[in-house]
């Protein structure tokens, strides 16, 4: 079936100037143009489109998404299949930020009583469900499952309390970095400081503390370039600061 610009942009739910955009950048051309000048789109384009709306409702930019979907090795059904699984994820996300939603509707009108802790179940597991998608598959590759699973659950059980704590030491982890490295001595007391907040930090996390298990995190924090440049936001090296204060603090020289 054939499609003029306008019944397509109907049926898709965009406007008639975002199909002329795409033409224009070349992520979207129309099948032909017909004697009176008319755009008309074929079964392939309509496929195209779908799958340049799946990708920007993830988030992805237009200059990605033509590469994607015009490289040679593009596989349609593998994308709709990806697709799928990251809609999934952001259900299950949307869901539970609904359920805590609801449920304080239902305490504010008097019907349940909410405990504090349930109040941020919700963007909890939100914050879990997302770590899991940046770093879930390493995680789970140099721990374990069962690590992994009992640091969400030590997570998703911490009291309001705890949670402030564990948002506050990130700040402060980042800010006794920044005063050490004035000095660039990974040894010094500022410098351990800063190791010893983050001990606090993953014993929360991790609901335990191991010293092989801190200086391997310390290392993907070089090794990784997302972590790195988490901790190289304001000043280059501060990841090999840290991951050097953390081999002195847990007794391993580097």
């Amino acid at each position: 079936m054939e499609y003029t610009i306008q019944k397509l942009a109907t049926m898709a739910g965009v406007s008639t100037r975002t199909l002329r955009y795409y033409d224009e950048i070349g992520i979207l051309k129309p099948a032909r143009i017909n004697s009176s000048g008319y755009r008309i789109y074929g079964q392939a384009e309509v496929d195209r489109l779908q799958q340049i709306l799946f990708y920007k409702e993830l988030g992805v930019g237009l200059e990605q998404i033509k590469d994607i979907i015009s490289s040679p090795d593009f596989d349609i059904l593998k994308a709709l299949r990806g697709h799928l699984n990251k809609l999934l994820v952001k259900r299950k996300k949307m869901d539970a930020l609904i359920n805590t939603v609801e449920k304080t509707i239902a305490e504010k009108e008097g019907r349940i009583v909410m405990s504090d802790k349930e109040k941020f179940e919700g963007f909890k597991q939100k914050l879990i469900e997302e770590n899991e998608q940046k770093y879930g598959k390493e995680a789970r590759q140099k721990y374990g499952d069962e690590a992994v699973e009992r640091s969400n659950q030590q997570f998703k059980n911490m009291t309001k309390e705890e949670y402030n704590r564990l948002i506050s030491l990130e700040k402060e982890i980042k800010d006794t970095l920044a005063e050490a490295m004035k000095d660039g001595d990974p040894a010094s007391s500022l410098a351990q400081k800063a190791a010893q907040l983050h001990k606090e930090w993953i014993s929360f996390c991790w609901g335990t503390y191991d010293k092989e298990a801190h200086r391997g995190l310390a290392q993907m924090y070089v090794d990784d370039e997302r972590f790195t440049a988490y901790y190289d936001d304001k000043q280059p090296g501060t990841a090999e600061f840290l991951r050097d204060a953390i081999f002195i603090y847990t007794g391993m020289q580097k």
